[in-house]
């Protein structure tokens, strides 16, 4: 019989019965069985045939041989929602396009209105370059323009942008920032790690009308298959941005439609986080308080301004930039700690994550936490092997993007080399000091099979293999992909693999990762994806198809 199923041959009543499928519970053994039932939400028996014939449910699947995953928990995104002047320029392939998109949206807005738009990536246009404000210029002279780059660390305004924001040849490099400049010394529109020198002037949109499109955006990740997600930072004021509460507003009316979320908070400040009386862990199984996060050490290779050790190629004496004094960190993180809070701070250079841990390690020294479980998002350029053996000591995790491999292929050649370009978001090398590790994506692109190609074979989109040292096989970064996912937010009990007593978060591939030939694990579809046991979304259903 199947863990679970009943003794005798009398069937019992379940709400969802899987069956005649390649059910890959990931548990300690990555044991691999044929069926499964759920009721009330939760998994009540895994296991062969045994199991389909135990138990009779009012939805019944016959897989077909089709592939039954535990859903995937991405451990670093960003929910963005759509105002009206906004552009998504996630699939743009050219400046000339992007151009176009421009003059539509100018169209439909009041001359002077703002155009905004995200998620741009010069590796994807022909031109193979970033666009300037020359280019915005002749698509859209009459309106100001902000669009963000694909990652998030850097924007392209236009010069009625430019001059809004009081950005001119004689303006310094703005605190934290870069305002990149042409051969003439003139602002070209790029401005590094200091976006609001843009978006602070554009007028805020009120949460009402944003709604619709957060909740859209939520549903979204569905279709990739995430059934769980740490979300990347929201503030605590209602009204600023995205924040938390209105994350709580969202959950109260949609939460049995959405993947189960916890929220990493901005630090706000000793003063305002000590009032607001929550902490990491509170709240439910469909929205919870995550860690601190989005407390940025330092700032990403879309800059590129990440902090290394080492110059940049090509660029001697620059090495990006650090965001805190070891007081300033110290003083964040030791405020924290002291009101019971997680940390998964963002640290993409070698230097900024040198300092990262350093500043983790004082402060668990002086508040020893028996499972603290902070964590590191990013870890980019892999660390001094001393501050590897520091974090497997204080058991420091890590969140590891290993799309950005894939995604970022053409930055990391142009800015990096020998070493640090091979070992780019290192995976077995942390694994093998002992340090644990769990996947996400930070939206770069958000689908869980890039980063599950990205990790198994080190492949950039060129073919080039980076660091082949650094692969893991397909078991171990499903693991990552899933359960360890779980264990960053005290979850692991309850989630990350297809065991008996768990939430029925789980999803339905067209191929099986395990055996599928590796050049086509991005071409895997998700057919559907079930949280608690309800199914939320079904490929055969979905018109975008």
């Amino acid at each position: 019989m199947g863990m679970g199923a009943p003794a005798s041959f009398a069937q019992q009543q379940v709400d969802l019965l899987l069956y005649n499928g390649h059910v890959i519970t990931v548990d300690d053994l990555f044991s691999i069985h044929t069926a499964i039932a759920v009721k009330n939400g939760l998994i009540v028996a895994v296991g062969d045939d045994n199991v389909r014939k135990g138990y009779v449910a009012p939805t019944s699947i016959d897989l077909h041989g089709r592939t039954l995953l535990p859903g995937f928990i991405d451990t670093h995104i960003h929910i963005e929602g759509a105002p009206k002047r906004w552009i998504d320029l996630s699939q743009t392939t050219s400046i000339k396009q992007l151009q176009d998109q421009l003059r539509e949206k100018a169209r439909q807005l009041p001359s002077g209105e703002w155009v905004t738009g995200s998620d741009w990536d010069e590796a994807r246009f022909a031109e193979k370059r970033n666009p300037t404000k020359q280019d915005l210029d002749a698509a859209v002279p009459n309106n100001a323009v902000v669009l963000t780059r694909a990652g998030g660390h850097s924007s392209v305004g236009n010069s009625k942008a430019l001059q809004l924001a009081g950005v001119t040849r004689d303006t310094p490099d703005p605190p934290l920032g870069l305002i990149e400049r042409d051969a003439n010394g003139e602002p070209n529109g790029i401005i590094r790690e200091r976006n609001d020198l843009f978006t602070k002037l554009v007028p805020r949109d009120a949460p009402a009308a944003m709604r619709p499109t957060y909740v859209a955006s939520l549903k979204r990740q569905l279709k990739l298959g995430i059934t769980s997600m740490i979300v990347a930072g929201a503030s605590l004021d209602e009204g600023d941005g995205f924040s938390y509460p209105e994350f709580q507003s969202i959950y109260k009316e949609y939460g049995a439609e959405l993947p189960r979320a916890a929220v990493q908070i901005h630090y706000p400040g000793p003063e305002k986080l000590r009032a607001w009386g929550r902490k990491t862990g509170d709240g439910d199984d469909r929205l919870r308080v995550g860690s601190i996060g989005e407390a940025s050490f330092d700032g990403g290779f879309t800059g590129p301004t990440a902090w290394t050790l080492e110059d940049y190629k090509g660029q001697p004496g620059f090495r990006g930039r650090g965001r805190f004094t070891d007081q300033e960190a110290f003083d964040m993180i030791e405020t924290g700690a002291k009101l019971g809070w997680q940390f998964g701070v963002h640290a993409i250079g070698n230097a900024a994550i040198q300092q990262a841990v350093k500043i983790y390690d004082r402060v668990l020294a002086k508040y020893p936490k028996q499972d603290h479980r902070w964590y590191l998002c990013h870890f980019t350029i892999m660390p001094p092997s001393e501050t590897m053996a520091t974090m497997a000591r204080d058991n420091i995790l890590i969140a590891q993007q290993p799309n950005f491999l894939y995604n970022l292929e053409g930055r990391y050649a142009a800015t990096l080399g020998g070493a640090r370009l091979q070992h780019n978001n290192s995976i077995a090398t942390p694994l093998s000091h002992g340090i644990f590790m769990a996947f996400g994506s930070d939206n770069l692109p958000i689908g869980p099979f890039v980063g599950l190609y990205a990790a198994t074979s080190r492949k950039g989109p060129s073919g080039a293999v980076y660091g082949s040292d650094e692969k893991v096989n397909m078991v171990d970064a499903i693991r990552m992909y899933t359960r360890n996912g779980a264990y960053l937010t005290w979850e692991e009990h309850k989630k990350g693999t297809l065991e008996v007593g768990k939430f029925a978060d789980m999803i339905v591939l067209d191929e099986d990762p395990l055996t599928v030939v590796p050049e086509h694990v991005m071409d895997i579809n998700v057919d559907m994806t079930i949280i608690g046991g309800k199914i939320l979304y079904d490929r055969s259903k979905d018109a975008s198809n």
